[in-house]
């Protein structure tokens, strides 16, 4: 049976596992019980690393309760059943028949489990304030979540006094406590509404949804196009309602009927049925991991417009769907002039970039394993992609484009990865010789549309993050897409990628990705002088990295020459310089605190106290390990909150850039890691959505900071610079500056705040 949800009530089934009214109707969870929620748990329990699957940024998800299988399952040799919420199942009992218990009803005389879980927390001895936790504490991602049904929970208390709700972190207050008891006590009842949309917002929506529901085969195939690139989005209307976001999901119903949700497991899956996009709001709270924030807007329909239906292009047949529509897209949608399609994702460009970096799975460990720490992403100008100019040449390309993971067998892992991998290189063959035929390439082969067209991209171990400008030192490497890049990279990490997925799924799916950086790579070796290309790639694929080259990439070209005059010495480092005098305008991120060029190292139109503490700063950064030994002590993201004499505050993202030997394997990091090159690099924002620690800092003390951190050469040191400015979790303002962050978010980028994650957060 099909979900029916109704977008203006869409929680409102949920009514039905309240009890009677009483006097505890007093209670109202949309007033009372939420907040608390948003302000002490969604921190830990959002999106798919949620500790037990349990989702307290919506009733839904706290009706729905827990689950002992965990989503994240690198092992598994069968697929298993996705649990996303708000889209596999609606409402307790039907998320019960799948497999989930709740952490709300009371069982006989023993109180709900969630009571029972914050009666743990709230009894265990207070903590120390800001003091370290006791070591016995496991936190972060190698915690294993018992997720203890109600009758075990007798035996977990006993074996972990010390790990009620919420865990191991400046707890709730005695007046949220009593509140949260009174509810569960009565019975959890739940008032909660669904997200509306305004009058306003209605009525765009229905603009867009006639744009994408239009008749004709040629409507059909650029609704079906801009769907699988756009399902991923929190789209807002431009001048809607703040905190309003919507989703693209595929329907049985049309405009103007209750949403009767298609929830395939992939969205280009077959749908089974005659398919009408729909909009509809996103529900619950707004989390930054999950916030992919894309715009809608008349000037955005009228670009779609001019983009895909101003030229007199046919469709002859509708495509089909099924593996080998999804493994190759550029089949799929053949028919849509690829300079359409190339141009509407350069528009988009770091929303695309971050669907895939900072990805839509909370925890993007498969992407990351093969990426450096810290690179910057350019993109090649349309009319210098022979994909785009080239029909001859884009004839022979597209069957080599074709990308694996439709096929999970387990035992076919290493025959499709040889497959693909012969495809890819044939392709990457074929694209070398033909672009040894053009001109050399010049400054107007980048393309410099937009401030999209700079990027900079920091790995943090597991995540990623994805920032307009660039960022930081010149990076040891950089990626250069071009459409068959970016279109494959797009669909074999966001839309054909399943998180739920087997070994063999997920295996396929990084092995490829290695391809692909590996082809960005390439793509922008060929801007640098032909003699200098293999130097270059001995450099980023050091010790076993030679035996990749020499085993799965295609040979290089390194003998035509670059149309750009560069410094033999230093090559790159001279493209950064010229890029950056060239497309200064373009570059949303000036960093003079990581590239300081003269006796000033801090923004200019700051007060002075900011600029003297980044002036401070700027000592840290693009040091190695080897010389400034407290980098060794740092986790992968922490934030400076650097707080002036007048009020104000500046937050900064101190993130430690890991060096290593090469990236082109799935396993042994460790064996790769060159501790001693390890670099810092700060810079002004939340340049994280797992901050790993927190630094208050008076303004005036930063000079005092930046000394004690050059002149720490070890963990006893280092614990001293915690002791005087760090944000343990027992902190008792922790969440006050933990919240501060969003709050900041919201001050500077309105529209992306979101609820950090703090799985992530170090008992430094």
């Amino acid at each position: 049976m099909s979900l029916r949800l109704i977008v203006s009530a869409v929680l409102a089934l949920i009514a039905s596992t309240a009890q009677a009214e009483g006097p505890a109707s007093a209670i109202s969870y949309t007033r009372d019980i939420q907040p608390i929620f948003t302000e002490k748990c969604v921190a830990c329990h959002a999106c798919y690393d949620s500790a037990c699957q349990l989702n307290l940024g919506s009733a839904e998800g706290a009706a729905r309760g827990a689950s002992k299988v965990p989503v994240y399952d690198g092992e598994r040799s069968q697929a298993t059943k996705p649990t996303r919420l708000f889209y596999d199942a609606f409402g307790k009992a039907a998320w019960q028949r799948e497999g989930f218990s709740s952490v709300l009803d009371a069982q006989g005389s023993q109180a709900a489990l969630m009571a029972r879980m914050l009666e743990l927390g709230h009894r265990r001895a207070p903590l120390q304030p800001n003091a370290k936790l006791p070591a016995d504490i496991v936190l972060g991602l190698n915690r294993e979540n018992m997720c203890p049904l109600p009758g075990e929970f007798d035996a977990y208390a006993g074996a972990h006094p010390n790990e009620g709700m919420p865990l191991a972190v400046t707890g709730l207050s005695d007046q949220q406590y009593q509140t949260l008891q009174r509810w569960l006590a009565s019975g959890a009842p739940i008032d909660e509404q669904g997200v509306a949309p305004s009058a306003q917002e209605a009525a765009q929506v229905l603009q867009w949804e006639n744009l994408f529901n239009a008749p004709g085969a040629r409507e059909s195939l650029v609704a079906r196009w801009l769907f699988e690139h756009l399902f991923i989005a929190h789209l807002y209307f431009e001048g809607g309602e703040p905190g309003h976001f919507f989703q693209w999901v595929r329907s049985r119903t049309p405009s103007g009927q209750p949403i009767d949700l298609i929830n395939t497991r992939r969205p280009n899956d077959d749908p089974g049925t005659r398919v009408y996009y729909r909009l509809w709001p996103v529900q619950g709270v707004i989390v930054h991991k999950t916030h992919i924030t894309y715009p809608l807007s008349a000037e955005k329909m009228a670009r779609v417009k001019a983009l895909f239906y101003s030229g007199d292009w046919q469709v002859s047949a509708l495509p089909g769907y099924g593996p080998g529509r999804r493994a190759n897209p550029f089949e799929t949608f053949e028919a849509i002039p690829a300079q359409a399609r190339y141009q509407f994702m350069l528009d988009n460009a770091e929303y695309f970039v971050r669907t895939f970096i900072r990805g839509p799975v909370c925890r993007g460990q498969i992407a990351t394993d093969v990426i450096r720490d810290n690179f910057w992403a350019l993109f090649q100008a349309p009319e210098h992609d022979l994909y785009i100019t080239d029909a001859r040449y884009r004839g022979q390309t597209t069957p080599l484009l074709a990308m694996p993971g439709q096929n999970d067998d387990v035992g076919s892992v290493l025959s499709l990865w040889l497959k693909y991998r012969d495809k890819r290189n044939q392709y990457e063959a074929l694209r070398r010789d033909s672009y040894a035929e053009l001109p050399a390439p010049s400054w107007s082969t980048l393309w410099a549309g937009n401030d999209n067209a700079l990027l900079s991209i920091f790995r943090h171990f597991d995540s990623a993050s994805v920032n307009k400008g660039l960022i930081g030192e010149v990076p040891q490497t950089m990626w250069l897409f071009d459409f068959p890049l970016l279109e494959r990279t797009y669909y074999q990490l966001v839309v054909n990628f399943d998180v739920f997925g087997n070994v063999s799924h997920q295996a396929q799916t990084r092995l490829y990705f290695d391809l692909i950086r590996n082809g960005a790579e390439q793509n922008f070796l060929r801007l640098m002088p032909a003699d200098s290309r293999d130097a270059f790639l001995d450099d980023w694929y050091q010790n076993s990295g030679k035996i990749k080259l020499w085993l799965d990439y295609e040979a290089i070209d390194n003998d035509k020459p670059t149309g750009l005059h560069l410094d033999e010495k230093d090559p790159k480092r001279d493209f950064a310089n010229q890029l950056l005098t060239r497309y200064g305008d373009l570059n949303a991120s000036p960093d003079p605190i990581n590239r300081c060029t003269g006796a000033y190292c801090s923004r200019d139109g700051i007060e002075p106290a900011l600029q003297d503490a980044e002036q401070a700063l700027s000592r840290l950064t693009s040091r190695p390990a080897a010389g400034l030994k407290v980098i060794d002590q740092l986790p992968e993201a922490t934030v400076l909150r650097v707080e002036t004499s007048s009020g104000k505050r500046e937050v900064y993202s101190l993130l430690r850039n890991r060096a290593h030997s090469n990236v082109a394997f799935l396993l042994g990091e460790a064996y790769r890691y060159q501790p001693g090159l390890d670099t810092l690099t700060i810079y002004p924002g939340v340049l994280s959505s797992y901050p790993n620690f927190m630094f208050n800092i008076p303004a005036r003390e930063v000079p005092a900071f930046v000394a004690q951190m050059e002149q720490a050469k070890d963990a006893a040191q280092f614990e001293k610079i915690v002791d005087h400015w760090g944000i343990r979790r027992s902190h008792p303002l922790f969440w006050q500056y933990f919240h501060d962050l969003s709050e900041y978010i919201r001050e500077t980028t309105p529209v992306e705040e979101g609820v950090l994650d703090m799985n992530r957060y170090e008992n430094l």
